[in-house]
């Protein structure tokens, strides 16, 4: 896996962790969350795209 694939990924795990602190908060923040899981999306989308690169990019 390439750096910046990691990246995302630990970017990723990093976001969906702070997600949940927000949403187990007794009056959470909706648009924290909202803005959180926008973000969360972005990041699985690039994955997804990096991935298929990356298997495009691979030898037969």
């Amino acid at each position: 896996m390439n750096r910046f694939l990691a990246y995302l990924h630990r970017e990723h795990a990093r976001l969906d962790a702070e997600l949940t602190e927000h949403q187990r908060r007794l009056r959470p923040d909706e648009a924290e969350i909202s803005r959180l899981k926008k973000a969360k999306l972005l990041v699985k989308d690039q994955i997804a795209r990096w991935e298929a690169d990356s298997l495009e990019r691979e030898p037969a």
